[in-house]
């Protein structure tokens, strides 16, 4: 989760990701943003996103995409 969090804030600073549960609902994260994040998540956690992955519930919180990171990842 720490990769994570980094990661979140090298790309949007500020933003409570511990606590924010609404990261593609109240903006926080915007279209560019995301490619960026899926692109650094892929590297880092060695996992393909798949595009049907990429939807509001995985990424609204970090929480729910530690929990996309961990299912992509059992799957490999």
């Amino acid at each position: 989760m720490e990769k994570l969090i980094n990661i979140l804030e090298s790309l949007n600073p500020g933003v409570d990701y511990q606590n924010v549960t609404t990261l593609i609902d109240e903006h926080y994260l915007d279209s560019l943003t995301i490619l960026s994040l899926v692109a650094e998540i892929e590297d880092e956690f060695d996992i393909t996103i798949p595009t049907v992955e990429i939807i509001p519930d995985n990424f609204n919180s970090a929480s729910a995409l530690h929990k996309m990171i961990e299912r992509l990842s059992e799957e490999d």
